[in-house]
């Protein structure tokens, strides 16, 4: 079954072929500055890896020339030959809380929560509709970011504002990162031998954009990122938690206008704002204090995290560290983890050294891992299982 998975963005397509349910990578492309100047594409299949510079002036342009690049390599001859398309949609509000097969219903939803996303649900929508033009015969699957969150209890996910402001306006924590958290928390339980409805667990997705999920039985109890992917833990560009006053006090004391807190909080934040970079590896490089005071800032955000999530699931099987930072900083992992032996956690400070996939000691009460997401592979899958349950109500329905 070949399903094709497909993150379209504001200026840039994401494109992976899976073979499922092997999950081999037929083929993955990048379309990046579509409609600017210095397009650039990239193909790879196999062992092999093609870079275009042929400008790309529309969405449409980008998936028309994925589809030459496929057919060309004699991998696919048309998108139409797919067994499905999947598109990640990062809203789906409440009204999906999962995986869900693609009707004009869906979209007219999709369209409607454009207002919470919009700079994301709107370019995934386009995504979408070019992909039913281009083949209106192939299934066509939406997976959400936020569906993993729509466990949250009501006490998890309302504000304490008037419950009135929720009915009407909707606000509540939504939660992001939901297929990442998802994929490495059934990762953890593969290794474990267990499932995932077994094991409580805290899943650390740390990245340019970072968030905390407190897992129980399988499935989210809580998360740090909420109405909006700017509440929570310290990011790249995004402060996380802060006294909702400061943006009451920019405005009225120090002249900022509604637009200009928005950039502020948003894309002058985090690292950032503090010392001057958002690259982790260059920031532990430096010897300054400002670069010293953004790790400690960053590492206690995440110790505070773990520690309310833990008092909050009663035990923790596991840890789990994820994306570029959480994968590949050995340092910043030792900070979080150092002292938390009263909490059960022992650090195997070779093997976190060596980013190895188990990286506490056998001795430790909570198994600490690093694992590597992989968010369209968990996106295929769940179209996968989509496909299998269409597959048995059109048969069901067929016999009745």
């Amino acid at each position: 079954m070949k399903i094709a998975v497909i993150n379209s963005g504001s200026s840039s397509i994401k494109f992976q072929l899976f073979s499922m349910p092997e999950g081999e990578i037929l083929a993955h492309a990048l379309v990046e500055k579509i409609g600017e100047t210095g397009s650039k594409s990239i193909f790879e299949y196999g062992d092999k890896k093609r870079e275009i510079t042929t400008a790309v002036k529309t969405h449409h342009d980008g998936l028309k020339l994925i589809n030459t690049l496929l057919r060309e390599h004699h991998i696919v001859e048309h998108f139409s030959e797919l067994d499905a398309i999947a598109h990640r949609v990062v809203h789906g509000g409440e009204s999906f809380k999962s995986a869900v097969l693609i009707d004009d219903a869906v979209i007219e939803k999709i369209k409607e929560l454009i207002l919470l996303a919009p700079l994301h649900n709107g370019a995934n929508l386009e995504g979408i509709l070019i992909s039913r033009k281009k083949a209106p015969n192939v299934p066509q699957i939406a997976v959400f970011d936020t569906a993993f969150h729509s466990t949250m209890p009501k006490e998890a996910y309302l504000y304490a504002l008037p419950y009135e402001v929720y009915e009407k306006h909707k606000i509540r924590r939504y939660g992001f990162h939901g297929t990442s958290h998802s994929y490495v928390m059934k990762e953890a339980a593969k290794e474990m031998k267990k499932s995932p409805k077994e094991l409580n667990m805290i899943t650390l997705h740390l990245g340019n954009g970072s968030s905390a999920c407190a897992i129980q039985n399988g499935i989210s109890v809580d998360t740090s990122m909420g109405f909006t992917p700017l509440e929570g833990l310290m990011m790249g560009t995004r402060c996380g938690d802060i006294d909702p006053a400061i943006t009451l006090y920019l405005q009225r004391e120090a002249g900022f206008g509604v637009d200009d807190v928005d950039a502020l909080l948003n894309k002058r934040s985090g690292l950032l704002g503090v010392c001057g970079s958002i690259d982790l590896r260059e920031i532990e490089k430096r010897d300054d204090e400002l670069s010293k005071t953004a790790i400690e800032m960053m590492v206690r955000r995440v110790k505070k995290y773990i520690g309310s999530y833990m008092a909050l699931l009663g035990s923790v099987d596991a840890l789990v560290f994820t994306a570029g930072i959480g994968e590949n900083s050995h340092t910043l992992r030792a900070k979080i983890l150092q002292n938390l032996e009263v909490l059960g956690v022992e650090l195997d400070e070779e093997a976190n050294r060596q980013n190895a996939l188990l990286i506490s000691k056998k001795s430790s009460k909570i198994k600490v891992f690093v694992i590597k997401t992989d968010e369209e592979l968990e996106i295929a899958r769940q179209s996968e299982e989509v496909l299998r349950k269409t597959q048995i109500i059109y048969q069901a329905e067929k016999y009745i």
